[in-house]
């Protein structure tokens, strides 16, 4: 199903309608491609428009017409293996279960909460904003844009980039930080 360079040469030099009969010719095999790499179809169909977005950005720079495909598969590679990379703001590493119990416990579950002995150590010691400071800044910005902005769940999410459960999480454990954070400075 090779295309014949005359056809890419034209997309190159801009002719809409050339690039379209590249879109159409590959579209199928890059995005079979890229969906048995990333066993995620909505990710398979977010490769295919990136590749061609960055070919048709590209495709004047491409020397030699004759290895299109080559080059289209490369530009696909290059897509799956960025959205095979952590995505901006994921954690490099997933702590285990045990790790969110023990900060749980840091943070006081399950032990009764005396709220004007929180409010005397928060006064103490400008509890708050140092312990606000003390977390990581993904940390930071989930709970300003929820619990101090007051965005919905689903606005969280999209200004962070991130799907709604993992804001979830995060806001979670950026909570449990804070409270821990908080009556660590207050000892």
């Amino acid at each position: 199903m090779q295309v014949d360079a005359a056809i890419v040469k034209r997309a190159a030099l801009g002719d809409a309608a050339a690039f379209d009969h590249l879109l159409k010719t590959y579209r199928a095999p890059i995005h079979r491609f890229a969906s048995r790499m990333l066993k995620d179809e909505a990710g398979a169909d977010d490769v295919v428009q990136e590749t061609f977005l960055t070919a048709h950005q590209k495709l004047a720079t491409l020397r030699d017409h004759e290895h299109f495909k080559s080059w289209l598969f490369t530009i696909a590679r290059s897509q799956v293996l960025m959205s095979q990379r952590r995505r901006v703001g994921e954690p490099k590493t997933y702590e285990p279960v045990e790790t969110l119990i023990e900060l749980g416990a840091r943070a006081g579950w399950g032990q009764p909460l005396d709220p004007e002995e929180l409010t005397r150590r928060l006064e103490e010691h400008d509890g708050l904003e140092a312990a606000l400071a003390s977390l990581e800044p993904t940390e930071r910005e989930v709970l300003m844009l929820r619990d101090v902005e007051g965005l919905s769940g689903e606005d969280t999410a999209a200004a962070l980039g991130l799907g709604l459960a993992a804001m979830k999480s995060r806001l979670h454990r950026a909570r449990l930080r804070l409270v821990a954070a908080v009556k660590r400075g207050a000892r």
